[in-house]
């Protein structure tokens, strides 16, 4: 059985005296090794944090982080049944306990480190690193999945697979090393054995001091396009989510929450109890519940208690914009990126200004805020779907007083939701409401409670300046951002500053061509509304203002879209390829007046996309993409089903938020009450998808959130093409 020990580079630890030096004193006391703690049942043998091997031939893989509809429960097994040599016919998939082995690194190395590097980078690192291990930072978002768990799982893959060659060599009395694996069995000159048959003897073998990773391109299960491991049991309703957990002698909760900043004024209990199957009614300043038999029942007493609320504020969102506007126009902000000389670059010639604003958009889940909790003594034990395990553990031992040892979670497969999930608000309600009933509580937001609390994608100002120099190219470009900042409300709320990296008010702001001076300034603009993490987070505002930008710079340069931005992509060539390649598949036929063709790119999540997208004006006045083709470049593919699955579904998912009914707010909620007031696009509307994946070597980057940015300014770049009016808002609305 392998210990776990974190890789350290031996440069991280060159550095001088003083307080370096007591840094790295204190750092060695920490321990580097780990074992595992994955539990095995009847006939299961252990090989490692992230590998079972049955004696009837099951490869049980336990994946470190939760499967939101991503694909991850079948993309990581994929790389490690890869290296292992397994049969995919063969391979199951369990959730992985919290330990130091699942510890998303990548994720708190982002937050550790920012945008400008330094001399201490590397110890920042090296500690972001330590620090996840033995806090088991499990964290799943920002596209981050197979970037931070390739190696680890192609290794867990590997040392198995060394082990089963021992076992097998044992047997034949041949070298381990002149065996090889494929399709479940060790083979060699003396025939074949199953990994079933072995998995006894293996799991007791050493591992060697030197992984030997397979090569060549035969019996290779990375690259294929395997059918997904959690989609049979969702198609026939087998598959658990926390919505489907039930206990003996549970409640069901229905619960309605104060609007930001408010309090409770009064309730109606007599009505309430008057509701049949009610259990329990409870009441706090900044939330109500309803307990039942049923949820239905439990959700019509609260109807009938009717909370009022005391309003703290009332936001609006032009309010929002014109107090953006003045943040802007008031206060230069922080500047967090620059290159070159921008002062330089803006003497001597007219500049360019284009001003946008994207209003709060919803997160819109399928599944709700959701969880249910029983308390059996001083044992808590959490049923929920949760993007960070630790962070729910942590928030329920609050409540409830009892130490984190004693609090147990059960992540169960989310039902959508990136980012919303992490929000722990549910949970926290249904631990005290079980400790209130002394009974099991099972919490389940209804879609109206959803949409009024909904931690939404914040409103953001830009406002940009450009200069263009000889022959159209750009000389200089600043970016100024006036937006909230999400991190302060995440910190309060979950209580962890884990999730920082992921919530940069100006991630992507820096445009991703090879423009001579570029500066990013921030203005921090506080609002009266809960925000929080979205998919693809700023990206999805700084990419329709840079791309909206340089689409209006290019017409200024009297340049096609897209040779104006082709000649600013030489030191960009995989951005450049993506963008050759989708002008291509999309038929571009230069974006010139009435057209109906527009694109977009971005670079982010160590990956590359560029998109094309053609659009109409239905008799509605709504804009609807007719046709959508994106070309991406996301390094080394492990299942490009699973790849063009989240491109597709990152598209529609910014079409419906670029295309939805804006967002207002009234007695500080936000107005929609549901899917049917946010009015985003059915099936009837939704246009025809092509993604084209480039060949790569190179690393794997991200793909969840990726294509999310490049829809609402591809949209918009088109619309301008068709109509001849351009419109700096979002969501987009004609005649608006």
């Amino acid at each position: 059985m392998a210990e776990y020990a974190p890789r350290i580079s031996r440069r991280t630890l060159l550095i001088g005296g003083g307080a370096g030096a007591g840094l790295l004193l204190a750092w060695s006391l920490w321990p580097r090794r780990y074992a595992p703690n994955l539990r095995t049942g009847p006939g299961e043998h252990l090989f490692n944090a992230f590998l079972k091997i049955a004696s009837d031939g099951r490869v049980i893989v336990a994946v470190p982080q939760v499967e939101l509809g991503q694909g991850v429960w079948t993309t990581l097994p994929q790389i490690l049944a890869d290296e292992l040599g397994a049969a995919w016919e063969t391979i199951a998939v369990e959730p992985a306990p919290p330990g130091p082995f699942c510890a998303n690194q990548l994720i708190a190395e982002e937050r550790a480190v920012g945008p400008e590097s330094g001399f201490l980078d590397g110890v920042r690192r090296w500690r972001a690193r330590e620090v996840a291990a033995r806090d088991a930072a499990m964290v799943t978002g920002g596209s981050t999945s197979v970037r931070a768990f390739e190696q680890v799982m192609r290794e867990a893959g590997a040392g198995a697979r060394a082990l089963l060659m021992k076992a097998a060599a044992a047997r034949w009395n041949v070298p381990w090393e002149s065996l090889d694996t494929a399709g479940g069995f060790v083979v060699g000159d003396a025939g074949k054995l199953r990994f079933g048959e072995l998995a006894e003897a293996a799991a007791a073998e050493e591992l060697p001091d030197v992984l030997l990773m397979r090569g060549g391109v035969d019996n290779r299960l990375a690259g294929q396009a395997l059918t997904r491991l959690d989609l049979p049991s969702k198609v026939d309703g087998s598959a658990r989510f926390a919505g489907d957990v039930r206990l003996a002698d549970m409640l069901f909760a229905s619960v309605r929450s104060a609007p930001p900043g408010g309090s409770l004024l009064r309730v109606d209990r007599d009505a309430a109890k008057r509701v049949p199957g009610v259990a329990r009614l409870f009441d706090s300043p900044q939330w109500v519940a309803a307990l039942a038999t049923d949820w239905w029942a439990a959700d019509r007493a609260l109807r009938a208690m009717n909370p009022a609320w005391r309003v703290a504020a009332e936001p609006s969102v032009a309010g929002i914009e014109a107090a953006f506007s003045q943040a802007l126009e008031e206060d230069d902000g922080e500047r967090l990126f620059e290159r070159g000389d921008l002062a330089a670059a803006f003497a001597g010639g007219d500049v360019v200004r284009g001003h946008y604003f994207v209003g709060p958009a919803a997160n819109a889940p399928l599944e709700t805020l959701t969880a249910t909790v029983r308390l059996s003594g001083d044992l808590l034990e959490i049923w929920a779907p949760v993007q960070a395990p630790g962070i729910a553990r942590d928030a329920a031992a609050r409540v409830a007083g009892l130490p984190e040892a004693n609090v147990t979670v059960y992540p169960m497969l989310v039902g959508g939701g990136y980012g919303r999930k992490f929000e722990v608000r549910a949970i926290e309600q249904a631990v005290v409401l079980a400790m209130k009933a002394r009974r099991p509580v099972q919490v389940v937001w209804s879609r109206a409670e959803e949409t009024a609390a909904d931690t939404l994608r914040p409103p953001a100002r830009g406002m940009l300046t450009a200069r263009l120099g000889s022959g159209g190219l750009v000389a200089g470009w600043r970016t100024r951002i006036a937006a909230p900042d999400v991190r302060p409300q995440l910190e309060r709320r979950l209580g962890s500053d884990i999730l920082d990296g992921l919530a940069d008010p100006v991630a992507g702001a820096a445009p991703p061509y090879g423009i001579p001076a570029v500066a990013v300034d921030y203005s921090a603009a506080e609002v009266p509304i809960e925000r929080g993490l979205w998919r693809s987070g700023a990206h999805a505002y700084t990419t329709f203002f840079s791309e909206s930008f340089v689409d209006e710079l290019s017409r200024l340069a009297g340049l096609d879209p897209l040779s104006f931005r082709m000649q600013m992509l030489g030191d960009n060539p995989r951005l450049a390829r993506c963008l050759q390649t989708a002008a291509t598949m999309g038929q571009w036929d230069g974006g010139q007046p009435g057209s109906a063709m527009g694109l977009a790119l971005l670079a982010a999540f160590g990956s590359y996309i560029a998109t094309v997208m053609e659009v109409e004006i239905g008799s509605d006045q709504r804009v609807r993409v007719r046709r959508a083709v994106s070309a991406v470049d996301c390094g080394r593919v492990v299942n490009p089903n699973v790849v063009r699955q989240q491109i597709e579904g990152g598209l529609i998912f910014g079409i419906a938020a670029a295309s939805a009914n804006p967002i207002d707010f009234a007695h500080g909620r936000p107005t929609p009450r549901g899917f049917g007031d946010l009015a985003f696009p059915g099936l009837a509307r939704s246009p025809e998808v092509t993604v084209e994946l480039i060949d790569s070597d190179e690393a794997p980057g991200g793909v969840t959130e990726l294509a999310v940015p490049t829809a609402a300014p591809a949209m918009a770049n088109a619309l301008f093409a068709l109509t001849g009016r351009r419109l700096r808002k979002l969501p987009l609305v004609i005649g608006g």
